[in-house]
């Protein structure tokens, strides 16, 4: 497995996620990382925007399935050179999500040369796994990072 470690910081990957106005939509504050681990945490807010249906204070299932993808990608640039290109993710609903924040884990599970995948847990503010996913990543070395 190639683990060359990048000794990004919280405030790094805070800085590489305000460059991007979609992951802007967001507002994803990164909480922690881990370069041993290969896992980085990230936290998001609800907003009106994000719910299901108005007045429900339930998130919406896009904005779960996007935050599989930011994670995956930001925990990936902890390991890993040049551009991340989405190759695949998956999500898994495991119960309905209706807590003010939500904490997403990515943690790298295997990263080579061309691609890495990422497996995603977010949690609700009481400490329930509300989805899972997975992410597949081909990494462009040969790029200059964006």
């Amino acid at each position: 497995m190639n683990t060359g470690q990048t000794h990004l910081t919280v405030a790094d990957i805070q800085e590489h996620i305000g460059r991007s106005r979609y992951h802007q939509l967001f507002r994803p504050e990164v909480l922690g990382l881990d370069h041993d681990a290969m896992t980085l945490t990230l936290r998001v807010s609800m907003c009106a925007e994000f719910e299901r249906q108005p007045g429900t204070g339930q998130w919406h299932g896009g904005v779960l399935a996007s935050l599989v993808d930011i994670a995956g990608c930001y925990a990936l640039m902890l390991v890993a050179g040049g551009p991340m290109l989405t190759l695949n993710f998956s999500t898994d609903f495991l119960r309905l999500a209706s807590s003010p924040h939500l904490c997403a884990v990515a943690t790298v599970r295997r990263v080579g040369r061309t691609v890495g995948f990422v497996d995603v847990d977010i949690t609700d503010d009481a400490g329930a796994t509300v989805v899972t996913g997975r992410a597949c990543y081909a990494i462009r070395p040969d790029k200059t990072p964006t």
